[in-house]
């Protein structure tokens, strides 16, 4: 990340200055709207959305459409006729940090946009191995962690995107049961744009193999924020779930809904220490620099600064 004074791939752009895009685009969601997307103890409002978040749509739209005009100017000059391909997002950060949020953002507002109104958005969370499998391989305590996920089936599915496929299908994952739903699939259909959610997408490719999902993104940004302010918001999370989604017979954590408040908050320390700090300390945080852009939280969730690398 850069630093005063020193030389960076990254243009740091503060709030204000990033901010300042904003006057020159119409608001297209209201309080409502926001208020459906937004993810569970955040803190995101009118504001938030207008100075920061239809700034980046803004920029994203300006990337896909630059990537549609040079397709056009390359099968021009080969002499061939082919049709372009869905822009591909990268989204990642830890657990809790917001990045979920951003996402559903992030396609509500590029579908705003002249030149991209078919937005789609996958989760990496369908490409886990199913529970029983994850207990099979011993993984159940590292879900979350790269080699929970089915990496061959997610680059697959990405990799047949980016071939133009008129329609590619991935598994459905249910935060209440834990586990993939069996028979439940969603199905993409040649968008505009596909926006890519997850913990590790950023990953470069592994060894013993030539390709890495990461590869096929067209654009990418990493949510990132202290570590301890991470810690705090997964806490808070992990609360207002225990209240909310924990309480349903249903739930996979149902077991936690008795719990005091004290015995939830260390509860919730404990997981975060032994499974998501962890996975955010190895895995997650040092693909970071990998991004093209990187949004830098405050402890309040709102976004301080904008980091885009330079072209």
């Amino acid at each position: 990340m850069p630093e005063s004074g020193h030389l960076s791939p990254f243009l740091e752009i503060d709030r204000a200055d990033w901010a300042a895009l904003a006057p020159t685009m119409e608001a297209p969601l209201s309080e409502a709207e926001i208020n459906q997307l937004t993810g569970l103890g955040e803190a995101l409002d009118l504001t938030e959305v207008n100075e920061v978040y239809l700034p980046l749509s803004g920029l994203l739209s300006l990337y896909a459409n630059a990537a549609k005009e040079l397709h056009q100017s390359t099968t021009s000059y080969l002499g061939a006729q082919s049709a372009g391909t869905p822009f591909v997002i990268g989204v990642a950060g830890s657990v809790a940090v917001g990045k979920s949020t951003t996402a559903r953002l992030l396609r509500s507002l590029l579908a705003h946009w002249e030149g991209t109104p078919h937005v789609e958005l996958v989760t990496t969370d369908g490409f886990l191995f199913p529970n029983a499998e994850l207990e099979r391989r011993g993984l159940m305590e590292r879900k979350g962690f790269p080699e929970s996920y089915d990496r061959r089936a997610l680059l697959r599915f990405v990799s047949q995107i980016k071939s133009g496929a008129e329609e590619v299908s991935a598994n459905v994952y249910s935060h209440l049961s834990y586990d993939i739903v069996p028979g439940e699939q969603v199905t993409v259909r040649k968008p505009d744009v596909l926006i890519v959610e997850g913990l590790n997408v950023l990953q470069p490719a592994t060894a013993g193999h030539r390709l890495a999902v990461s590869d096929l993104f067209d654009f990418t940004i990493y949510v990132d924020a202290r570590t301890n302010d991470i810690a705090t918001w997964y806490e808070q999370r992990f609360l207002a779930l225990q209240r909310g989604a924990f309480s349903k017979p249903e739930s996979f954590f149902h077991r936690f809904a008795s719990l005091s408040e004290e015995e939830a908050r260390t509860r919730a320390r404990t997981i975060w220490k032994s499974i998501n700090e962890p996975n955010l300390l190895e895995n997650i945080l040092p693909t970071r620099a990998r991004a093209s852009l990187v949004l830098r939280k405050a402890p309040d969730h709102s976004v301080s600064s904008v980091l885009l690398r330079k072209i």
